[in-house]
């Protein structure tokens, strides 16, 4: 699918769009706190994160949700589609970001980050759009999590299962050829896992995802996540790694609990 995207066919592309809405999410509902259970080194589990009494709703799957310890589901399942968007656009930092969102779905969620939400990265002469929402099943090209590159031919959407091409019309027929529904050529996602623990077992080996683009992917992410949190259009300085917001920049690395520290050099 990418391939395709790079191939030409769609024309020029000017928009990706990566979204995810899960419609079984939960209410999450407030949680008294709660001894910490046996076997936990709670210590620990926080690591640099403020220390704070243990709750359930702070533990595992559900810690997501709280800023302290992750960034909702703009990181969760932003990462994996985002992933693709960034990819087919061969896109690296954005030239600004704007977001919004809020607890649209569950106003009385114990869950800080939020359950709808929409983020938009300029990059001057494309962008790339991040949605989702928490409680609804009907996605975009009726499909729950996907990605669409949207050019002046054609439309390519794409998830983990399939693809297709969806052509634009025009006046005596359409600009070009449609691609029916097409398998996933290969186990993408298990390979990707086997990839990863032949890495662990001999460092000899390389991942098949760089770092770097890795890295690239998960700081696209977090910038969604700082501009709703900040409730302003914030641009990024590649050159010196800073917003043009000081309140941006004060998200960018959290307040390290002691004796934790962020090292400057890994």
């Amino acid at each position: 699918a990418i391939a395709f995207v790079h191939s030409g066919k769609l024309g020029r592309v000017r928009m990706a769009k990566a979204w995810a809405y899960l419609p079984n999410a939960p209410l999450l509902a407030a949680k008294p706190d709660a001894p910490v259970p046996a076997g936990v080194n709670y210590d620990m589990w926080l690591g640099p994160a403020p220390l704070r009494p243990f709750n359930p709703n702070r533990f595992h799957y559900t810690f997501r949700w709280f800023w302290e310890y992750g960034g909702g589901t703009m990181t969760d399942w932003g990462v994996h589609l985002m992933d693709m968007a960034i990819l087919g656009m061969k896109a690296g930092a954005p030239r600004s970001v704007m977001s919004a969102g809020g607890m649209y779905a569950f106003p009385n969620s114990a869950a800080e980050t939020p359950d709808t939400q929409t983020a938009f990265f300029d990059y001057g002469d494309f962008s790339i759009q991040w949605e989702h929402s928490l409680a609804i099943g009907n996605g975009l090209y009726g499909r729950q999590t996907a990605v669409a590159f949207i050019g002046e031919n054609g439309t390519l959407v794409v998830d983990r299962g399939n693809w297709e091409v969806i052509p634009e019309k025009k006046a005596d027929g359409f600009k070009m050829e449609a691609v029916p529904m097409t398998p996933a050529s290969d186990k993408g996602l298990s390979k990707h896992a086997a990839n990863l623990i032949d890495c662990i077992k001999d460092r000899s080996k390389t991942p098949n995802c760089t770092i770097e683009a890795a890295a690239n992917t998960a700081i696209i992410c977090q910038m969604g996540n700082i501009a709703h949190r900040t409730g302003s259009k914030i641009t990024w300085d590649a050159a010196k790694n800073r917003f043009n917001v000081a309140e941006a920049n004060n998200l960018v690395t959290p307040v390290y609990r002691a004796p934790w520290k962020l090292p400057s050099r890994v």
